[in-house]
């Protein structure tokens, strides 16, 4: 692997499987009492959150606690970013203090590639979400969550049906999504109102739909995105009421899926819009299960970028 995690399309298939095989076996040795590994021992992880976030923010805080790195939480608000100080100073800030990993979360897209390429700072650079670009982790994690739920097919999707409905447009997690499922061979659909895809969507390595009931039925995947409304300036659908009727997952739909199928949602959900409550909590969703999924996830990219010791080693 590289020493940076940006995008997906920085991991080659064998990076996917090295991070998913890394996450299991890292899940097995924590399930137990003692939750922590010493393997960073000594290693400083900043958490440099621009935007507001809970889970992915207290999932990488836990994820580099239990591999017993020391961790740094900065968020922008009421630090010295809002008083106007730049990301080229805050860089600088980091690396003086000696930081061996930064996990960046921002609203501009490109802003962790641009802190990466610098040279402001030396420390591994792991994009945690950037503006509408991507979100790497939250899709590794919903890979290997994928894996859990259809052990049969382990880390090869050849032949799962993912569908990814909502809005398109504003979603980091689909974009991510999209590269690393079907790297993992899935057949992905997405499945939108028109003015909720992005420009050039035509051009993925995805189908296409704007009709949610037309084939519930042959996914075993079926993957809900949060509605973004704080990113939007227009109106991108006539009104809620109608977006849920279109495209919300509800207990009719529900019904239809096919038995094995699961729901995912990467959250937070706009419950009775993208999602009704029945449909969020029932059997079928494993929207609970991404976000533990999660830290070990986030464990395993930490573990294999900061250089760990070889996963069999702490494992004899």
């Amino acid at each position: 692997m590289k020493n940076q995690l940006l995008s997906i399309n920085d991991l080659s298939h064998s990076d996917v499987l090295s991070i998913l095989n890394t996450a299991a076996e890292l899940e097995k040795i924590t399930s137990g009492a003692n939750k922590k590994l010493p393997t960073l021992r000594g290693r400083t992880v900043v958490n440099l959150f621009f935007e507001d976030s809970t889970r992915t923010r207290i999932s990488f805080e836990t994820a580099a606690k239990r591999l017993s790195a020391d961790v740094i939480n900065f968020s922008a608000k009421g630090s010295s970013v809002s008083k106007g100080e730049s990301l080229k100073d805050t860089a600088q800030t980091l690396q003086a203090m000696g930081a061996d990993a930064v996990v960046i979360r921002h609203g501009s897209s490109g802003a962790a590639q641009r802190l990466a390429d610098s040279g402001w700072i030396s420390a591994t650079v792991i994009n945690a979400g950037d503006g509408t670009h991507e979100h790497p982790t939250q899709a590794l994690l919903d890979a290997f969550t994928i894996s859990k739920a259809f052990p049969d097919r382990k880390n090869d999707f050849s032949g799962v049906r993912v569908a990814i409905v909502g809005d398109i447009l504003h979603s980091r997690v689909a974009r991510s999504n999209v590269l690393l499922l079907t790297k993992l061979g899935a057949k992905v659909t997405l499945i939108a109102p028109p003015t909720l895809l992005p420009v050039g969507v035509e051009q993925w390595p995805v189908d296409i739909s704007y009709d949610f009931d037309a084939e519930i039925e042959n996914f075993d995947v079926v993957m809900m995105l949060r509605i973004q409304l704080e990113r939007m300036s227009n109106f991108f659908f006539p009104n809620e009421r109608e977006y849920s009727r279109r495209y919300g997952l509800n207990e009719t739909r529900l019904s239809r899926m096919k038995k094995s199928a699961i729901v995912m949602h990467p959250g937070p959900m706009n419950r009775g819009l993208e999602i009704s409550a029945s449909s969020a909590d029932s059997s079928r969703s494993v929207i609970v299960d991404q976000v533990g999924n999660g830290v070990v996830a986030r464990m395993a990219v930490l573990y294999l970028l900061l250089g760990g010791a070889p996963i069999s080693e702490v494992l004899s």
